[in-house]
């Protein structure tokens, strides 16, 4: 075994950047399955990011979605719209989404600016996270003309790989979007029985 001291906390906290501690490896460690879970992923960020500077996540993500759909246009040749608009369902208002951006009616563009072990996370595993799925979903569940989602990941942090996007396709999620759409549609049967009863 190998010590070493240090003579402030800066330091010592420097030092367990991009290693396993003890504090860790319960995020590190999987039980079941042979899946990765975040603290392998913020192992990685670690050595390849810039350090967090401690601004808002979501102030961040702000800022940088411009940058992000920017740098989608540049790469792709493809001219984004990026109007602030809401777009509904023809047959029901209720079921909405407010796309980051489009071209035409056929394809659309989410951007997430993500803390960088989700960024790597997206890139190594080559999937949607889970917590924006359903969002992805929801622009083909309001849009039926819709072909394509390029869902766009930009992290400046990480020079080695700032910059990705996935391409999900209509054709691929048909399924689920039949699914979820006719949930949401039951959904809102459900809450404007029970806003009626309440208000008449």
């Amino acid at each position: 075994m190998k010590t070493q001291k240090f003579q402030n906390k800066e330091d010592w906290l420097s030092a367990r950047i991009g290693k396993i501690t003890g504090s860790r490896l319960k995020d590190i460690i999987v039980k079941r399955g042979n899946g990765k879970k975040l603290g392998f992923y913020e192992l990685i960020a670690e050595r390849l990011a810039t350090l967090p500077d401690g601004e808002n996540p979501m102030d961040r993500g702000t800022r940088l979605e411009e940058e992000a759909i920017a740098r989608f246009s540049k790469e792709t040749g493809k001219k984004v719209d990026t109007s602030l608009v809401i777009w509904q369902r023809d047959d029901n208002e209720n079921i909405a989404i407010s796309p980051d951006g489009f071209i035409g009616v056929t394809e659309a563009v989410e951007a997430k600016c993500l803390a960088s072990a989700r960024h790597i996370e997206a890139f190594l595993t080559q999937l949607v996270p889970d917590e924006y799925y359903f969002q992805a979903l929801q622009y083909f569940m309001v849009n039926d003309k819709l072909k394509t989602l390029y869902f766009i990941f930009y992290d400046p942090r990480i020079p080695a790989k700032n910059f990705f996007y996935l391409t999900l396709k209509r054709s691929d999620l048909k399924d689920e979007i039949k699914m979820y759409l006719d949930y949401q549609k039951q959904t809102i049967e459900e809450v404007n029985e029970i806003v009626n009863k309440l208000t008449f």
